[in-house]
């Protein structure tokens, strides 16, 4: 029997007496205990965090012990002296009490608004959209546009992407010959947004009427009259609405649309605002032999998301989450980065998007600027402290060490991770020292709904509120990249224990979750 001092007890029984043990031997280890072992060091970092956390408070402590123990000595003499002396003073007490007021006012006025999300819904497309993994190669191979390599290409893609046998592309691309027409383009944009849109309405009781700002996201369908305008027109919104139609901004442009809803909240008195986050494929297929280019058909897929935001006292108590930071970067000054995600035509004149080898650097470059900015503002100072010394040690005694990564795990209770594919949340995962269950709804997002753009970080939100893990106070960090090149952050906090809202993206198959996803 190995106890902590490392000896070991044999024991014998004598057979008679009152059964005192003889025979008895002792074996004392030799050797040092493993200290790694006997302390563990996550929880020697977490005492640090904790007390450089708390240090203000802990200084402050024993200065308020003393004023405690001074003014329960005072005697009714020195109050009254006290209150003597303030007469006297009383041109310098009005002046800074009149100071005072002034400062609190001013700060009242200008102070930012909080941001509120009342609430949010994701589209789900109905079944007869299903695009099974077989049934998506065979169309591939019938639309006879596609060579053998392309084919090959195609398979060995969708084997590693990490989607499943569930996702969903337009109903233009379920015919043969696919029919990638304006007018079908525009029935996709219409079911995704005004789906998303009737959904929002009904959960949040809100009149479409009351809504002050709209604001559109859809990187590659710009129709004329504009994705605004339609749901303008479809919902009978005010005249006077600030609507915004945001296009090209890439997968990223979600977190966009929110930052310029928040602006808009924050000169807007007692309004609503709804972002509308969508991509649109029909138009968008590349029937093409470019391997670079071909690979977004094998990802993106049908999906939308609908958020309503609010800077109205009331809504605090019925919203579940409240916007802390929105965080923006923009990589396009680099030639590199500029192209790394772009729309062109091949050899042959047909048009898709393109994807540069270089695009993984690029994004990891872009998430380094992102964090660098992100992290005083969410960090705690221990963590910040650690970072800022392992430069300095960096800096002045060896150039190879590498610096220290911060633990976001410490500022953050859920990550969503945009589900642009299986390679970016391995590397993210990777990178900021994540664990499965961190990554878990970016990866169930991913295999359930595929790459929806813009709106796969609401797919992913909903299916961490439909496992019940959304507690109040916790906060969650959604990121996404884009073309441009962008890297893009949203913190929320939530203002409750968060349910999921009727009629979810995973109402129906959450208890499937997760799903082990094939290597």
């Amino acid at each position: 029997m190995n106890g902590a001092t490392g000896a070991q007890v044999n024991t014998a029984d004598g057979g008679g007496g009152g059964g005192d043990p003889v025979g008895v031997q002792i074996q004392q280890s030799r050797r040092l205990p493993d200290f790694l072992q006997s302390v563990n060091l996550k929880y020697v970092k977490l005492g640090y965090h904790y007390l450089i956390s708390h240090l203000l408070t802990l200084c402050l402590i024993p200065v308020m012990a003393v004023i405690l123990v001074e003014v329960s000595q005072m005697n009714p003499d020195d109050i009254r002296q006290l209150w003597l002396h303030l007469q006297y003073n009383l041109v310098s007490v009005i002046i800074c009490s009149a100071v005072l007021v002034f400062g609190s006012t001013v700060y009242i006025m200008t102070r930012p608004r909080p941001v509120y999300l009342v609430d949010y819904s994701c589209y789900k497309a109905p079944e007869h959209l299903k695009a099974p993994y077989e049934r998506f190669m065979q169309h591939s191979r019938l639309t006879g546009d596609f060579d053998e390599s392309s084919l090959e290409f195609q398979r060995k893609i969708l084997e590693r992407s990490g989607l499943g046998d569930e996702t969903y592309v337009p109903e233009a691309m379920h015919q043969l010959p696919p029919q990638p027409s304006m007018q079908a383009a525009r029935e996709e944009a219409e079911q995704v947004m005004f789906g998303a849109l009737d959904k929002l309405f009904a959960n949040t009781s809100v009149k479409p009427k009351k809504i002050g700002v709209l604001v559109v996201n859809c990187s590659l369908f710009n129709p004329t009259p504009s994705l605004s305008a339609m749901i303008v027109n479809k919902y009978k919104l005010r005249g006077n609405i600030r609507s915004f139609n945001l296009g090209g901004m890439g997968c990223s442009a979600g977190v966009i649309a929110v930052d310029l809803a928040k602006d808009m909240l924050q000169v807007h008195r007692n309004t609503y605002a709804v972002v509308v986050s969508t991509e649109n494929i029909t138009q968008n297929w590349y029937f093409g032999n470019k391997k670079s280019m071909l690979i977004p058909n094998c990802l993106f897929r049908v999906g939308g998301s609908a958020v309503l935001l609010s800077n109205k006292s009331m809504d605090r108590r019925r919203a579940k989450y409240k916007l802390v930071h929105a965080v923006r970067t923009h990589r396009g000054a680099d030639d590199k980065a500029f192209r790394c995600v772009y729309q062109e035509q091949d050899d042959a004149g047909k048009t898709g998007v393109s994807l540069s080898k270089d695009l993984m650097a690029i994004a990891g470059g872009a998430l380094k600027t992102n964090i660098t900015t992100l992290g005083p503002l969410v960090l705690p100072i221990s963590e910040q402290l650690l970072f800022f010394g392992s430069l300095i040690i960096k800096k002045i005694f060896n150039k190879h060490i590498k610096p220290y990564i911060p633990d976001f795990k410490l500022a953050f209770d859920h990550f969503c991770i945009h589900a642009g594919g299986r390679a970016v949340i391995d590397e993210l995962e990777k990178n900021l020292q994540l664990t499965q269950v961190h990554v878990e709804a970016s990866r169930m997002t991913l295999h359930r709904f595929g790459n929806t753009s813009s709106s796969s970080i609401w797919y992913e939100l909903a299916y961490i509120e439909a496992k019940g893990r959304m507690k109040k106070g916790n906060k969650v960090w959604q990121i996404a990249f884009g073309s441009g090149f962008k890297c893009n952050s949203a913190v929320w906090q939530a203002l409750r224990n968060v349910k999921p809202s009727p009629d979810g993206p995973w109402e129906d198959c959450i208890d499937r979750y997760p799903v082990k996803v094939v290597s």
